[in-house]
């Protein structure tokens, strides 16, 4: 009877569980979709992100030119005859390229009129052209087509950013000007060509002569200050904290703080930069040394996590081994242990140069935000980096400005995946399964 009860017992379980295995199954359905919807909702998110951002700022990497037929007068130029540098670069090139204008176009007369045919081409146009006599003094005297850089408003109209077929009134170009245009485009005076100013020039209040070549370099600089310290500090404390240190309350203390600093928002290791790295200890403002500084506090958590983590996935059979045929701890660590965690360790460090390298807010708390127009030549000169360029172009009115925001911004994200990218690759060419 109680063998009978048991099998009775037995079948309705069975029973039960069928019944709710259909249930059990379709839930586990709905959470695959539920999570196949979540990652597709996000790389939708990412995808129209990257289009938009690449859709207004690929224009920016190329630029309009105007090419005029420039009399280098030797008395404007060089009116002692030396051709000596310093006459050259103090010329008057501005009133040359008014007088090339003024030659094309000589039915214009009114000054209101003169004013908007100047402005066909870019207020630093006379750089190009001294840049040229100094690269070529033996142009002095004679006549030469230069190629200089257009205005703002006919790069942004040979980018289809004006609609020509617009009331005047509604237009930023007028008729005129649109004729004048249209003129040097039939002459073969009009040329859109790559433009390499802008990773080569530094910051500008016109949009069509700044450029990121200042950023870059400020970046550079940065990280660089950044690496140099946080790594080896990084690595050495991972290294005494999980080797060697003895437990204790005190080490379980600095172990707590690690972990906590390294969730601590970025922007109050710049109110520390400031209080201490410039009021304090008096370091440049807005060079890539405080920047670096900052930066340093702000990654070495993140590196020292890192490491330890790799210290940890090797195995202890591997400092048995080493002990056992005689090793030190010291050797045993450096000797063993710390060559099979390094690819682990520095890929922890180039995970944490990418998160300082796409970092701002820390960097305007400093004085990073500055307009710098010359390109720094070291860690001690005023700089900006390539985020907070890209803050500051963000800011900007000029409609020219814009694309130039996110072309910026396309280079930040190309040295990201690149930097993240070998990260991923050191991991797997280098990682080793225990």
């Amino acid at each position: 009877m109680n063998s009978e009860a048991t099998h009775v017992l037995s079948r309705r379980t069975a029973d039960i569980v069928k019944a709710s295995l259909g249930r059990r199954h379709a839930a586990e359905r709905r959470f695959r979709l539920y999570g196949l919807m979540s990652i597709g909702a996000g790389i939708l998110m990412l995808v129209i992100l990257l289009v938009s951002i690449f859709g207004q700022g690929y224009r920016a990497f190329s630029q309009t030119y105007v090419g005029l037929d420039v009399s280098f007068d030797p008395a404007v130029i060089d009116p002692d005859g030396g051709r000596s540098p310093e006459a050259l670069a103090s010329a008057d090139y501005g009133a040359l390229l008014k007088r090339a204008l003024g030659e094309l176009f000589p039915d214009v007369t009114e000054r209101q009129d003169k004013r908007a045919l100047h402005r066909l081409i870019s207020a630093g146009a006379s750089y190009a052209v001294r840049d040229e006599i100094l690269a070529h003094p033996e142009l002095v005297g004679h006549s030469a087509r230069v190629w200089v850089a257009a205005g703002a408003d006919v790069d942004l109209l040979e980018k289809g950013y004006f609609d020509r077929s617009a009331a005047e009134a509604e237009r930023r170009m007028k008729d005129r000007e649109l004729a004048w245009i249209d003129r040097l485009k039939a002459e073969g005076r009009l040329e859109r060509r790559f433009n390499a100013k802008f990773f080569t020039a530094g910051d500008s209040r016109d949009p069509e002569q700044a450029g990121i070549g200042g950023a870059l370099m400020g970046s550079f600089y940065t990280v660089l200050v950044t690496l140099v310290l946080s790594l080896p500090i990084g690595v050495a404390a991972a290294i005494y904290l999980e080797e060697f240190a003895p437990r204790n309350h005190w080490v379980d203390f600095i172990e707590v703080n690690i972990n906590n600093l390294a969730a601590v928002p970025s922007i109050v290791f710049g109110l520390l930069g400031l209080a201490v790295f410039i009021n304090f200890l008096g370091v440049p403002r807005s060079s890539p040394l405080v920047g670096g500084l900052v930066l340093t506090l702000m990654t070495l958590p993140v590196i020292i996590i890192a490491a330890r983590s790799a210290l940890k996935a090797v195995p202890p059979s591997i400092r048995e081994a080493a002990m056992g045929v005689g090793a030190s701890p010291m050797q045993t660590v450096f000797h063993h242990v710390v060559p099979l965690a390094m690819p682990g360790m520095l890929t922890g460090a180039i995970i944490g140069m990418s998160r300082a390298l796409g970092e701002s807010a820390p960097l305007l708390m400093i004085g990073m935000v500055a307009f710098i127009v010359d390109i720094p030549h070291g860690i001690f000169d005023p700089a900006t980096v390539l985020p907070v360029q890209v803050y500051l172009w963000a800011d900007s009115p000029e409609r020219g400005f814009v694309e130039r925001t996110s072309a910026a911004i396309l280079v930040l994200l190309a040295f990201l995946i690149l930097m993240n990218g070998t990260a991923v690759y050191l991991r797997r060419r280098f990682e080793r399964r225990w």
